[in-house]
């Protein structure tokens, strides 16, 4: 369906305002609320949305000298869903249509997808988000210089049936609200420590994983914003507090459906295209790592004492390793990505696995021996290890001659550097333990 024909579809059924949505660079969205009769008398023109989008940082501050104009944007009529937040709205995600499409995360998935399409293949993917929920709202949290607030659920343990049961009516509040608008999560449950929770969301198309992932987030902190609440996902939000995931799960599949990660009559029930696909995510994982791990607080998490991976790794089943490969039958055999925190971009994490695995697929690379033990401090031979932090991982996005093959100078060259700004900003930071810890002593 064309845009101006949803347009027009949904002004006959009731629609009175669509909010038009962009994915920044930062995995957030932005925003523009429009009567659905605004729409309608552009008479197919276009709506447009100023460019500064690319050249601005987290905290909306321009680190480009460029122009700054409006930019047509292209509607994605296919991504309209219900908006929960008000009667008679829908929402529906927009792209840049001019020079500023080849920084679009959003396009830089897209173009992944068409060429795993050209290659035959149809992708499956899901998100799986931890997120912690803190008794503070933002005004509070300001006034305590973000330091840590009263958890949510304080008497919480993972996967805890007593606060399950104490938190129902909020959690299925949650579960109620994003169903409204077409997300629908597989399971929401209790997690590692106070305040904690996880959900899993359902497998779909590529794209539609990826809005869901992002449309989850924002719902979920609108959600408890509501209620005078907090909902973090940064990827460790304290020295204390568990390391937050955002694991994606994929599996590729052919024109049938069935399921090219398995295969029945091999001794573990996984595929040789499986093993390409994980052998390519392995191999340039090190130099691509930016993608999927884009804050300086998302390498935080890659440290002890937590369960995330710090290797270039992969197992059955095995939860300790950047990829747990599970072989479930026909239905459910996949790979599931653990390296990414919940801060993850959506549309960049799975970008970048679909693209490295698919390199993996097109080079016919071989992985290294699955690891049965503790993967975290393991590079197997022939692998490079994973960069240390985010500026390391920029300045090897940058020099990556594979990242420029399948994302682009334009990407590659605009998201490093915007990259390695982001870690001298914070690089000059001084926390209050780094202050605890030395002002007396030295």
């Amino acid at each position: 369906m064309s845009a101006n024909d949803w347009i027009s579809t949904a002004k006959g059924n009731g629609v009175d305002a669509v909010h038009l949505m962009l994915a920044d660079t930062e995995g957030g969205i932005r925003e523009r609320r429009m009567t659905i009769a605004a729409l309608h008398s552009l008479d197919g023109r276009a709506p447009s949305f100023c460019n500064v989008l690319p050249h601005w940082d987290i905290g909306d501050s321009v680190f480009n000298e460029v122009p700054f104009v409006g930019e047509p944007l292209e509607i994605d009529a296919d991504s309209v869903r219900p908006y929960p937040f008000e009667a008679g709205a829908a929402l529906v995600f927009a792209d840049y249509a001019g020079d500023s499409a080849a920084l679009s995360p959003r396009a830089l998935l897209r173009r992944q997808i068409e060429r795993a399409a050209h290659l035959g293949h149809t992708v499956l993917a899901a998100f799986e988000f931890e997120w912690l929920v803190q008794a503070a709202d933002g005004v509070q949290q300001r006034a305590r210089d973000w330091s840590a607030a009263p958890a949510w659920a304080v008497e919480n343990r993972c996967w805890d049936g007593v606060t399950a049961a104490a938190e129902a009516v909020t959690v299925a509040g949650l579960d109620e609200l994003l169903r409204s608008a077409g997300i629908r999560p597989y399971a929401i449950g209790m997690e590692l420590g106070p305040g904690c929770l996880e959900a899993t969301l359902s497998a779909t198309a590529p794209l539609r994983a990826a809005d869901e992932a992002l449309l989850f987030k924002t719902f979920t902190k609108a959600w408890f914003r509501q209620r005078g609440q907090s909902a973090c996902f940064m990827a460790q939000a304290d020295a204390g507090a568990p390391g937050l995931s955002g694991h994606i799960h994929l599996s590729l599949h052919d024109a049938h459906g069935a399921n090219r990660f398995h295969d029945a009559g091999s001794a573990n029930g996984l595929s040789t295209t499986l093993g390409h696909f994980i052998a390519g995510v392995l191999q340039l994982l090190p130099e691509l790592a930016a993608l999927p791990l884009h804050t300086v607080n998302a390498w935080r998490r890659l440290s002890p004492p937590n369960w995330a991976p710090r290797t270039p790794s992969w197992g059955i089943e095995n939860y300790s390793t950047a990829i747990r490969a599970v072989s479930a039958g026909d239905g459910g055999s996949r790979l599931e990505f653990r390296l990414p925190g919940a801060d993850v971009n959506p549309y960049l994490g799975l970008a970048m696995l679909l693209a490295a695995g698919l390199y993996g697929i097109e080079h016919r690379l071989t992985p290294p021996a699955p690891i049965a033990g503790d993967a975290r401090n393991t590079v197997p031979a022939g692998l490079r290890p994973l960069p240390r932090d985010l500026h390391e991982a920029a300045v090897a996005l940058d020099a990556s001659l594979v990242a420029r093959e399948l994302f682009g100078n334009a990407f590659v060259s605009h998201f490093a550097a915007s990259r390695l700004r982001e870690a001298a900003l914070l690089r000059r930071c001084v926390s209050a333990q780094e202050r605890a810890r030395y002002f007396d002593a030295v």
